[in-house]
């Protein structure tokens, strides 16, 4: 027993930058010391528990459940400075379930109530929630040590006794420790007397925040990222020493020669602890029946009521795959499962809150079709049941639903009255150091240069997985540089011992949890922010994986602003055009639809318009709905390189080029024409040739994908015996097919999650197609707060035919709104003009109808709300052109009529009416309109630009519009289109321009280049700004020669050429008959270029040599000037000069 020792005080990486123990090689290491045990105990947290203990009870020792929490003296809801200065640590360990489950509601006690920069808990909670626990006095920064340290000794052992009369002699332990620091040496000998006065044991710990002692470096870095500090500042909060580490028993005898006892209470606290957590358990919460009903008997009663509107002519097939998915999920016991679902499904559909057609394999389930779950047919389809729920693997069915992104939360709200509040929980995500990001945040704690950081990261791929490991051993360059510079080197060196590490916590996107019980009964708790929204939430510590391992009932409701986008513009058609439109309705083989997508407008088509995308789809050339499933499929990495795209596209087209194997294969890969394109279909070969289940088959399927060699190796056993026995199919053969399946398990999508992603992208673009105004309207308002998207896209209006108008004071709504045959901006979006002003204007108008002029709006409105700063943006932004004055003149007299309104409302509100009660009117209208210019155009347009966030009346570069089109727009100047360091050719105008001096005393500029789609940051060099200073010049239009740098902190362009972008001329197209191209002829024609010389580009269409020239610059003409046609006419014909 003496030689054993088990560590009770442990940081790991998820103490978050503080400690940097990664919990596997923790775990392994402690196993290799023969400790029989080991504890957790996370800084005020529980995030690593679950992991902790899978991998202890894995390592075969045995796993302690504990925290470092945070207590104040004072009341943990006191939160003021004097409170900061009372907090200590305290160590607390679980002993059973019960004390699991009071640790659990001790650390969400002090996340969600006592958070003031940590999270606290103080002696009230303590003492109410203790059965169970094991407490240890901490290290130096516990209360007792921390009196001891004052000098407050009588004070220490008032506190002392305090923990004891909680806790019991038995549960209660003063900690010792010895890390070379003297503060500890006094703690040390003053515990040795408490506990011999008090009869109290002592145990021996090392504060650990790292494995071995060479880790120090790595967890000193992670100090720095979190304290911001320079790793080479002496005066930065760091560590005394490198003794931070797993120490095996004699290490810690050496540390306390005379404190054998409090060693061995290490494994007395450890025989002590014996907690048992079970997994896989499901622990559905409790669905409220209507009376008299069962689970399976509700839920097959609402497939019988819809049964009949879904199959109407059913021959059978319908009824016997509901009979069975019913039969299994009662003999799983899921129906519980679909009854939760459906009923927060039933009541966003019924509530106005727009759901999505399905998500993932759940498209695959009649009975998820028949409840309304999802809106996708399977058997049309031919989508797989068990692709979705697998009889033959028990885990939890995954129902993964869409909801209207503004409206989600209404879904949470509703599920925590059905369950109860304190059963309701969003879930923890955790974001980490990936490669790039390790090297960006020790680069900065190195004090790096920004520029080698943007050398090393710019060699490191974006794909997810990506380690720095991997990087170098596959880039001869990042090696390079490592071998070069001891500085990269070491940068490296550090980035990889944090790559990984947990960085920070968010709101999972989509995941909810619904808890039988107490939340605080299964999971830690505590207040996270989403990054999505604004709002905080109530959240799970452990992440979905671990909370799904315990058996929770975890929901994915993804907020998508898709369907936002669909349910306003099917608004605004019924609104606009009195049409009942119901969008699931729709016709999915609709010509003009099919039309459209195939020509390649795709823009704000959800999922297809990337450039790729659009490529593909006007390969495919799709003639309905059905033939958007495989374009989701085949849209990825893998079916791109790997040739299966082109395949699918030349049998699409009649030239099939994919091979099929064997004769069974056939129907299973028809559609597909030939190809492996979908998970289902590599389950139903192996059905179909092999005699698997389909159970059997996802099993497969799921090993494919994962490369589980033990299970693939047993399995392709089964499926070579079997398509023999069954088919006569060789074992050559048979290996040649289950060769195939492997190789397109690792490329194949989910057909089901596919099927649900079309009908979503065909509904977008069925509806740009056939209303086109209310559909643009409604993405616009979806993309309303990001200027540079909505700049583009009001430029996708303009191409599609369709105005979008300025603001306007009687036409505008709060967002984008359907104006006739255009779109109308929105108040809401003019900047500083503000939520509040434009509901009182807008239910001012409502109230009482449109503003008849200037003054009738400024007595109207309510002044308090709609201040000056709102009226005067009002009328530069154009809002109030409608009354047919001047903006100048508007702002003249927007002060003397502002404040003749406010007196009037005043007097309105105080009740000094005039003498009849009647308002005077005159005080206003007695104002003057003094007769004054306009405001210049460019001033016009550059107060729309700033106040808007763009052009609407026009824009400085609608003359370059056609010169433009050969440029490259900015839009498009992404990872996607172009690679590093190469050439581009741009054009736009010139804005934020910034001159500075080099170290050389050198001039460069740094400025924003914007097109008619969007903007990026353009440099010029020294050399380059020397040759084309002239040209660089705030609101310049230019055209720009150079090369696009795709670092990761923003695409920029490096200049080597800045020119005046000219405007596109109208070009001459002058026709020289046959027999007319003689030498005579040219003479003449050259007489008329140099008579009427000018900026029109002149083409020569020969028909002897049937070319066409284009004609240098010199022979170039003014078309404009009297004149010129007649000479033309002269000497070529009429009929031969064309523009």
């Amino acid at each position: 027993m003496a030689e054993q020792f088990v560590h009770l005080h442990t940081h790991t990486q998820y103490s978050l930058l503080d400690g940097s123990c990664r919990i596997p090689e923790l775990v392994r290491y402690a196993k290799e010391l023969g400790m029989p045990a080991l504890a957790i105990t996370d800084h005020g947290v529980m995030y690593g528990a679950i992991e902790f203990y899978q991998e202890c009870v894995k390592a075969g020792i045995k796993p302690i459940i504990g925290c470092e929490v945070y207590i104040t003296s004072g009341s943990r809801l006191k939160k003021d400075l004097e409170s900061r200065s009372k907090m200590y640590h305290l160590i607390l360990l679980a002993e059973n379930k019960t004390g699991y489950q009071n640790l659990m509601k001790l650390v969400s006690i002090g996340e969600v109530e006592g958070f003031y920069y940590k999270p606290r808990i103080d002696m009230d909670v303590l003492r109410q929630y203790s059965e169970g626990l094991i407490c240890l006095s901490a290290c130096i920064a516990g209360e007792v040590p921390r009196h001891i340290l004052r000098g407050e000794l009588e004070t220490a052992e008032k506190v002392m006794l305090e923990y004891l009369d909680i806790f019991g002699r038995d549960r209660y332990y003063l900690e010792i420790q010895n890390h070379d620091l003297p503060e500890e040496k006094t703690v040390r000998e003053e515990l040795h007397k408490l506990a011999k006065k008090h009869n109290i044991k002592l145990v021996a710990t090392n504060d650990l925040h790292y494995i071995h002692r060479s880790d120090a470096s790595g967890q000193d870095i992670l100090l720095c990222i979190q304290t911001n500090a320079n790793y080479l500042d002496p005066t930065r909060m760091r560590f005394n020493n490198d003794s931070y580490y797993l120490k095996s028993r004699e290490e810690m005898e050496q540390l306390f020669p005379e404190d054998q006892e409090a060693l061995d209470n290490t494994l007395e606290i450890a025989e002590r602890c014996n907690l048992t957590l079970e997994f896989g358990h499901l622990l559905l919460p409790e669905f409220p029946l209507p009376e008299g009903e069962t689970m399976d008997g509700y839920l097959r009663k609402l497939c019988e009521e819809s049964f009949p509107k879904r199959y109407p002519n059913d021959d059978g097939t319908a009824r016997k795959r509901l009979e069975y998915e019913l039969g299994i999920i009662k003999q799983m016991g899921y129906s519980g499962y679909f009854l939760i679902v459906w009923d927060f499904i039933n009541y966003s559909r019924t509530h106005d809150i727009p759901v999505g057609p399905g998500r993932g394999s759940a498209a695959g389930s009649i009975v998820a079709y028949l409840t309304g779950i999802t809106s996708i047919d399977p058997l049309k389809y031919n989508l797989i049941f068990e692709r979705f729920l697998n009889p033959e693997r028990v885990s939890m069915p995954d129902i993964d639903t869409d909801i209207c992104y503004v409206k989600r939360h209404l879904v949470v709200d509703y599920l925590a009255r059905k369950y109860g509040e304190s059963h309701v929980a969003q879930i923890i995500t955790f974001g980490t150091l990936a490669a790039k990001a390790a090297i960006k945040d020790v680069g900065r704690a190195m004090e790096i240069p920004l520029n080698v950081v943007n050398q090393v990261n710019k060699l490191i791929p974006n794909t997810p997985g990506t380690t720095l490991a991997g990087v170098l051993e596959s880039s001869k360059e990042l090696r390079a540089l490592q071998e070069q510079d001891p500085n990269i080197a070491q940068l490296l060196d550090f980035a990889q011992k944090v790559e990984g590490m947990p960085r920070h916590t968010s709101t999972h996107a989509a995941g909810v949890v619904i808890t039988p019980g107490e939340l605080t009964n299964y999971v830690p708790l505590q207040i996270t922010s989403s990054s999505d929204d604004e709002h905080e939430y109530i959240c799970t510590q452990y992440d979905k994986d671990r909370s799904e391992s315990l058996g929770l009932l975890k929901m994915d409701l993804l907020g998508l602003r898709t369907l936002t986008v669909i349910d306003d513009a099917v608004k605004m058609v019924r609104k606009n055009r009195g049409i009942d439109l119901h969008i699931e309705d729709i016709d999915l083989h609709d010509p003009k639809t099919c039309q459209m997508l195939c020509s390649g407008d795709t823009a704000a088509v959800f999922q297809m318009e990337s450039d790729g995308m659009t490529r593909l789809m006007k390969q495919l050339a799709p003639e309905g709905m059905e033939d958007l499933i495989p374009l989701v499929a085949l849209y990825r990495p893998g079916p791109l390189g790997s040739g299966m795209a082109e395949d699918f596209i030349a049998g699409r087209h009649g030239h099939r080029t994919a091979q099929v194997l064997h004769p069974l294969m056939e129907p299973i890969v028809a559609d597909t024409y030939g190809v492996i394109l979908y998970q289902e279909q590599v389950m139903q070969i192996a059905s179909a040739l092999a005699g698997f289940t389909l159970g059997e088959a996802d099993i497969l399927r799921r090993a494919m994908g994962k490369k589980k060699a033990s299970v693939l190796d047993s399995m392709k056993e089964k499926f070579l015996q079997g398509a023999e026995k069954l088919h006569g199919i060789s074992r050559e053969l048979g290996d040649k097919i289950f060769a195939l399946l492997q190789h397109f398990a690792g490329y194949g999508f989910n057909k089901s999650h596919s099927a649900a992603y079309a009908l979503v992208a065909y509904q977008t673009a069925w509806l740009k197609a056939n209303y086109p105004v209310e559909y643009m309207a409604a993405f616009l308002n979806s993309i309303i707060s990001t200027a540079d998207k909505v700049s583009w896209y009001i430029g996708v209006c303009n191409g599609m035919g369709v105005k979008v108008l300025p603001p306007d004071i009687n036409s505008s709504e709060a967002g984008f709104s359907v104006d006739g045959k255009n779109i109308r901006f929105g108040l809401g979006a003019i900047k500083s003009v503000g939520d509040a002003a434009v509901s009182v204007i807008l239910e001012e108008r409502e109230k009482h109808g449109v503003f008849k002029d200037f003054f009738d709006f400024t007595r109207r409105v309510d002044l308090s709300k709609v201040n000056k700063r709102v009226v005067e943006n009002l009328i530069k932004s154009g809002s109030m052109d409608t009354f047919g004055l001047r903006r100048s003149q508007l702002l003249a007299i927007m002060d003397p009529a502002l404040d003749v309104a406010a007196s009037e409302q005043h007097d309105r509100l105080t009740g000094q009416l005039g003498l009849f009660g009647e308002e005077d009117l005159a005080g206003s209208n007695a104002i003057p309109i003094p007769d004054l210019p306009e405001i210049p155009q460019a001033d016009i347009l550059r107060l729309e630009k700033e106040l808007i966030g763009f052009y609407v009346t026009g824009h400085p570069l609608d003359r370059f519009r056609k010169v433009l089109s050969r440029y490259t727009p900015l839009l498009k100047c992404t990872e996607e289109n172009f690679r590093d360091g190469e050439r581009i050719a741009v054009g736009g105008i010139i804005s934020d321009l910034k001159i500075r001096s080099t170290k050389n005393g050198d001039r460069m500029a740094t400025f924003v280049l914007e097109d008619l789609s969007s903007s990026l940051t353009v440099i010029a060099f020294p050399r380059a700004y020397a040759k084309c200073r002239q040209n660089i010049e705030k609101d310049r239009v230019v055209s720009i020669q150079g090369v696009i740098k795709l670092d990761e902190e923003a695409v920029r362009i490096f200049a080597n050429a800045v020119e005046p972008l000219q405007e596109m001329a109208q070009e001459v197209h002058l026709h020289i008959g046959k027999g007319m191209n003689t030498s005579q002829v040219q003479q003449q024609l050259g007489g008329i270029f140099m008579a009427f010389h000018g900026k029109n580009p002149v083409y020569l269409h020969i028909a002897d040599t049937r070319k066409v020239i284009r004609t240098d610059p010199r022979f170039w003409v003014n078309a404009e000037e009297p004149g010129f046609e007649d000479a033309v006419v002269k000497v070529l014909g009429s009929g031969s000069l064309h523009y």
